[in-house]
């Protein structure tokens, strides 16, 4: 069965987003916002992820002339809750949650990351302790034997990628293959796994690889037994209804951080290096495509595996406008979609 837990808290957070993070209404009525509430998920412990991020809104606040707040969340509703509610006026999250913040909370994508070493993209991984012989195998058995570890519901690499390209394509559902499913964070998933807690979860190869350039010995006590495709990089959105010279500073700083030479960009490098941020390209909604393409794939075999004739045709036209865009996009950039 589901461990439910998490996601309870995650209904509980849409209701009462405060108590994730102190905001505050920052927006007098036709005039810019005295005070920017930034948005970034608690992928780790909020302490932590506040020490790494407090130097970079510390030189985003000095670069736009306005207070910075940090609002971290531990799960990704709170982030498009409080974004809807405009407790945030923009924030850091990943494809999936940002689909849903451009859906639901007036959110617009105007950047994303990039990794440090270049090469763009990350991926979803499977891991079970290092000492452990079960293989990918023993998990698509669905003997319902083994304890599984899933992301959050809005996830990419945690739930959405693994659902798309390892269990749904076998018509298997997570609830019905493992003796008990438990939602979390990666990094409550990799030391669960690392301690022999669970016997196998999703994580991501980004989580992976800071743990071990962090001298974290977690990293090399689980093993990977799967990896998804590449994934895009996390995009940055701020709200739509947000004052156009906000924006403007905010554009400017982001595309501009940690570039050039001399020692104050290679200062802000290192910043972003800790968080395995390379820096930040321009990007808009069409960078959530790739994502829209896994969520409507899922729900295709998802309909598929039901026998669903309804849902899987509304699922194969998402998919048809989907592939529309995607070649009208490519056509005009010359660029694949994952790549701009």
């Amino acid at each position: 069965m589901i461990d439910r837990r998490l996601l309870i808290g995650s209904s509980l957070a849409a209701l009462s987003v405060a108590a994730c993070g102190k905001s505050e209404t920052t927006t007098p009525p036709g005039g810019p916002p005295k005070v920017i509430n930034f948005s970034i998920l608690a992928t780790e412990n909020s302490t932590s992820m506040e020490t790494f991020w407090k130097p970079i809104l510390a030189d985003m606040e000095k670069s736009i002339g306005i207070p910075v707040k940090p609002f971290f969340a531990s799960n990704y509703t709170a982030l498009i809750e409080a974004l809807r509610f405009k407790q945030t006026d923009a924030g850091w999250f990943s494809n999936q949650s940002g689909l849903e913040a451009v859906r639901r909370s007036n959110g617009e994508v105007f950047a994303r990351t990039f990794d440090p070493s270049g090469s763009d993209g990350y991926k979803s991984l499977l891991i079970v302790p290092a000492s452990s012989k079960t293989t990918l195998e023993d998990v698509l058995k669905c003997d319902k034997t083994l304890t599984f570890g899933i992301g959050d519901a809005k996830s990419t690499s945690g739930t959405l990628a693994p659902m798309t390209y390892l269990f749904a394509p076998k018509g298997i559902r997570p609830e019905a293959c493992f003796k008990q499913v438990r939602a979390a964070n990666h990094q409550a998933n990799l030391f669960s796994v690392a301690k022999g807690v669970l016997d196998v979860a999703t994580n991501n190869s980004t989580a992976l690889r800071l743990q071990r350039e962090r001298g974290s010995p977690v990293a090399d006590q689980v093993r990977v037994i799967w990896e998804s495709p590449k994934l895009p990089e996390d995009p940055i959105i701020w709200r739509s209804d947000l004052d156009p010279a906000v924006k403007e500073k905010l554009r400017q700083f982001f595309l501009t951080y940690a570039q050039g030479e001399g020692p104050e960009a290679e200062r802000q490098r290192k910043l972003l290096a800790a968080l395995s941020i390379g820096g930040f390209r321009p990007a808009d909604n069409s960078h959530l495509l790739p994502v829209r393409e896994m969520e409507a794939t899922e729900q295709l075999l998802e309909a598929r595996n039901a026998g669903d004739k309804v849902k899987e045709a509304q699922a194969q036209k998402s998919l048809d406008t989907i592939a529309a865009e995607r070649a009208a996009l490519e056509a005009k950039t010359g660029q694949p979609v994952a790549a701009q």
